[in-house]
């Protein structure tokens, strides 16, 4: 199972889906883009703060599902409360040129995405 054909996520099978499955999930780019240009640790309600319209259950899943796979690093300080901040690892940091790839191209290509989607409605009468 370490070898998969030319396009492996089109199989299930393949141990490469599940880095696909984990960086196609809105909130992971959202929290990891956040992190890389932070340059320092965030904590948890920072994120929160930042990343407008998550929730608190879907930025818990987001960050254990990070940490689970490598990309973040939690680290928890002993406090009254407790301090926990989040980093990226180095795995997490190489992910940071993707990120900057979807992020120049979605800047560059809004305003086409936006045209579309107005011609769409209204040619279909949802305008």
């Amino acid at each position: 199972m370490d070898t998969c054909p030319p396009l492996p996520a089109f199989r299930a099978d393949c141990p490469s889906r599940v880095v696909v499955d984990v960086l196609a999930n809105k909130w992971v780019l959202y929290v990891l883009a956040l992190l890389q240009k932070s340059g320092n640790p965030l904590r948890f309600n920072e994120l929160r703060h930042l990343v407008d319209g998550v929730t608190q259950k879907s930025l818990t899943k987001t960050l254990r599902t990070l940490e689970r796979n490598g990309l973040v690093d939690r680290r928890v300080y002993a406090a009254v409360p407790p301090r926990v901040e989040y980093r990226l690892t180095d795995l997490g940091r190489e992910a940071a040129p993707l990120l900057a790839a979807i992020d120049s191209w979605a800047a560059q290509n809004t305003p086409a995405i936006v045209e579309a989607r107005a011609s769409f409605d209204t040619a279909s009468g949802r305008a």
